[in-house]
């Protein structure tokens, strides 16, 4: 290693902290880090660590020691699409390459996931290693309980704590309004705080911030929500554009159109917040714990139920059904309880599906290479 080498890496080695722990950098990055680069698999020279800030078509804008970098991502191509280089993970960068280029990601502590549109049953990362999942959810519309149980799985399912913000509560005509959408909010997400905000007047605006300070919050729900002009107030400034909803069906447009890290403000306690794009269809993924989480109420029931494996419909000793014809469980969450059930049995169905006739390919094609292999010793010793 050069002088001058030595002297960057020495340089930055004592930087990594105070640039970086704006970003979330802290003592368990660093270890991961330098277990990352003393893998002779990922080794080289002079790597730098690194925060992705954006991904954008086989690049990505990296927070490094020495600044930001636009990096290749084509270094990592995994064969799971679920370990695509992702907004917000934490990454070794190779900043002498031409371009540079990411060499390996750190191994994620949380990664909010959905299933895609596609018919191939992948997993789509939108966000990685995130300590809040922050759903905005719009009360200038009807609020959809059945949506919002589904974002709080898939936020249980992640790994990170879920928040659910009701936005545009300035559009609500009095409190006591706001008090009963705000008792049916939190009857859909039990265990999760549920604040209601406006950006327009700046309520709960600093309770909010005050609860995200610090950490990675991933800002979540469906176009129409407000998510741009709730980023907007909490970043301080006008960070990201909006948009109208359209007026023919209330529905919003798309302003937010790739995942951006942005730092939050030191003085109300800093952290980084990842914008993401509405999300018009939200899939579950492997959300079986936190379908469980989502809908504790019943999972407790549930083990009070006469039989193991009762399937809460018809069975004798029900605790669940028992619960419903009391009046205690609303007949509509275990109603929206069955349906993510059996969505995400189907899901899995299909994963093990397609992950056993990936796995039957592979083994063909180690026949097929065999079989050359053999055919061309043959040919050598005739």
């Amino acid at each position: 290693m050069s002088q001058h080498t030595s002297h960057t890496r020495a340089h930055t080695s004592a930087q990594d902290h105070a640039v970086l722990a704006a970003y979330g950098w802290d003592a368990g990055w660093h270890a991961a880090y330098a277990r990352a680069i003393a893998d002779p698999a990922t080794a080289g020279p002079d790597p730098l660590p690194g925060r992705v800030v954006r991904v954008d078509r086989g690049r990505c804008d990296l927070v490094t020691p020495v600044g930001t970098l636009r990096a290749d991502t084509e270094f990592v191509v995994p064969r799971d699409p679920m370990r695509v280089v992702c907004t917000g993970d934490w990454a070794v960068v190779d900043a002498d390459g031409a371009p540079p280029y990411v060499r390996t990601l750190l191994p994620r502590r949380t990664a909010f996931a959905r299933s895609t549109s596609s018919k191939r049953s992948e997993g789509q990362v939108l966000a990685a290693n995130v300590d809040h999942a922050l759903i905005a959810v719009s009360l200038g519309a009807e609020l959809d309980l059945g949506r919002i149980e589904r974002f709080i799985s898939l936020a249980w399912s992640s790994g990170a704590q879920p928040l659910l913000a009701l936005t545009k509560a300035d559009l609500v005509p009095d409190a006591v309004t706001v008090g009963h959408l705000l008792t049916d909010a939190e009857t859909a997400a039990p265990g999760v705080q549920v604040l209601p905000v406006s950006a327009e007047t700046g309520q709960g605006i600093d309770i909010l911030a005050a609860v995200l300070a610090g950490g990675t919050t991933a800002l979540l729900g469906q176009s129409g929500a407000g998510k741009s002009t709730l980023a907007n107030a909490l970043l301080g400034r006008r960070a990201q554009t909006v948009q109208a909803i359209r007026d023919r069906d209330g529905k919003g447009r798309h302003t937010t159109t790739t995942r951006n890290l942005l730092p939050l403000p030191a003085e109300t306690g800093g952290g980084v917040l990842i914008d993401t794009p509405g999300l018009r269809g939200v899939g579950l993924w492997d959300a079986e714990d936190g379908l469980g989480q989502a809908f504790s109420e019943i999972e407790q029931l549930a083990a009070e139920c006469r039989f193991q494996d009762c399937a809460h419909r018809e069975e004798p000793g029900c605790a669940v059904l028992a619960a419903v014809e009391g009046g205690v469980l609303p007949e509509r969450r275990l109603e929206s309880y069955r349906k993510l059930l059996r969505e995400n049995a189907r899901l899995a169905a299909r994963t093990d599906a397609r992950l056993r006739a990936e796995q039957r390919r592979v083994f063909k094609q180690r026949q097929a290479l065999g079989r050359h292999m053999s055919e061309r010793k043959r040919g050598r010793r005739r």
